[in-house]
Order: C-alpha cells, then sequence, then structure tokens
C-alpha cells in the first residue's frame, strides 16, 4: 500500500509495476472529501453521495494520475464491452467492459466488493477494465473481453491480468444457489453456501489462454477491510472504490 502527499491511499500491482507505459490503481476509500458512509473517496455518482463531493473526489485521482480524462460507464451487471475512441469519448457508455488504445485516458471501474479486473497487452499496447460481480463471472464476461482483444490483434499468451480487492469466500454467501449460480459454479463452493469467486474467475482467464503467471489478483476481501474498501454486503449503503488503468502518452 502507498500513500501520497494528499493522504490519498492506492494499491498497485507487482506485475504491472515495470510497466513505463502504463499506469494501474486500485484507490481505497481514503484521500477523499465525502462523509458519513461515503467517508471519504467515493467515485461513483449513483449510489445517493452530494454530486459535488463525488465531483471532487473525482478531479483528486484526475489530478493524481496526471489523465487528460477519467472514462467510466454506467455499470448494469452485462457483458457489454465499449471501445473508447475519440468519436465516442465524451459518450458515458453502458457495459461492464471498456476497452482502448488512447492514451493519458484512464479506464474507471467502480465497485465495492465486486471485481475490477484490469488487462494489458504491451505488445499491442491496448487496455481493458472490466467490472465483474457474479453475475458478470455467470456471463462470462473475461473471455469475451479477451476474445474482443484478439480480434484487435492481441495474443492471449501476451496479456496481463490483474483483480481487484473484492468479496471473498468468507462472506460471498449464496443462499439460493442454486437459482442463482449455473452448475458448473457449484464446485467452487468453500463452505456451506459460501463460493470462491476469485477462483471462478481464474478459471475464466486460464480457459480464455491467460497464462497463470500472468495473472496477479489481490488477496483482499472488501468486506473485511472496512477501514480501508466500501463493501455493499457489509454496509448496503456505501460508496465504491475505483480501479483505473492508463496508457501514458
Amino acid at each position: 500500500m502507498s500513500f501520497d502527499k494528499r493522504n490519498i491511499e492506492y494499491l498497485t500491482y507487482d506485475i504491472l509495476n515495470e510497466e513505463d507505459k502504463l499506469l494501474a490503481y486500485t484507490f481505497t476509500r481514503k484521500g477523499g472529501v465525502g462523509e458519513n458512509e461515503f467517508e471519504s473517496l467515493n467515485l461513483s455518482n449513483n449510489v445517493g453521495d452530494h454530486p459535488q463531493s463525488v465531483n471532487e473526489n473525482r478531479k483528486i485521482v484526475q489530478d493524481f494520475i496526471k489523465a487528460k480524462k477519467l472514462v467510466f460507464s454506467n455499470q448494469v451487471h452485462q457483458d457489454d464491452i465499449i471501445e473508447i475512441t475519440q468519436a465516442n469519448l465524451e459518450k458515458l457508455p453502458s457495459c461492464d467492459a471498456l476497452v482502448t488504445k488512447l492514451k493519458d485516458i484512464a479506464l474507471v471501474i467502480t465497485h465495492a466488493d465486486c471485481q475490477a479486473c484490469l488487462l494489458y497487452d504491451r505488445e499491442n499496447q491496448i487496455i481493458a477494465a472490466i467490472h465483474a460481480g457474479w453475475k458478470g463471472l455467470t456471463k462470462n464476461i473475461y473471455a469475451k473481453t479477451v476474445n474482443f482483444l484478439i480480434d484487435k490483434g492481441s495474443k492471449p499468451e501476451n496479456i496481463i491480468v490483474c483483480i481487484s480487492p473484492s468479496l471473498k469466500s468468507c462472506h460471498s454467501e449464496f443462499r439460493n444457489f442454486k437459482k442463482e449460480l449455473p452448475e458448473s459454479f457449484w464446485s467452487y463452493e468453500k463452505e456451506e453456501k459460501h463460493f470462491d469467486l476469485l477462483q471462478i474467475a481464474i478459471d475464466q482467464l486460464k480457459d480464455a489462454k491467460i497464462l497463470e503467471k500472468n495473472i496477479e489478483v489481490a488477496d483482499i476481501c472488501t468486506y473485511c477491510k472496512e477501514d480501508e474498501y466500501f463493501s455493499y454486503r457489509r454496509n448496503n449503503k456505501t460508496g465504491r472504490n475505483a480501479t483505473i488503468i492508463m496508457l501514458k502518452n
């Protein structure tokens, strides 16, 4: 964990730290201006926080990473993928995966228990950011995004993948799992009605031909770390953390 002079706290990924053409961070809830249940670096504008606070928090992050623009999406727990280009840069897409080759444009995933997944192909200089809760995993959004990059010229063996802090099996309970989860997920039950969504994600990535050595997972449960991460399952009304990836010019 690292800090900057404004007391922003953020997580980096070992596998990406040496990539000089890339920035990739997961920001904790610290270092913003939000109050009460949104204390303090909430980046989502659709959870009930004051718009002025959200805008200030977004400015804090944008200034910190020196981005021309932060690109968000209306995350809807589906499997749509949108490539961000100059033509649609000012639009707010409804999707759960963003892809771009643009420089100094940060792709942002907001999350509170869901997985934020970052993909980088250094050979093809293309990035992706994915929002994946259990619904996204049932739709195999990871494999679909990998295939999207392949269609753009990437080779799966060149793609590096990082998954943010998220809900781990200790708090990932599905009381009606036989109705909610496909049968192929049932073998991931760790204890009664608690499922290992991270392992599901890893296996889906490997099935998509991502090399295991190119996958890094943050071994942190958002529910357990109340002082560092927002958690919807823990608090229901709460903010959203942000995970970002950006190609540097």
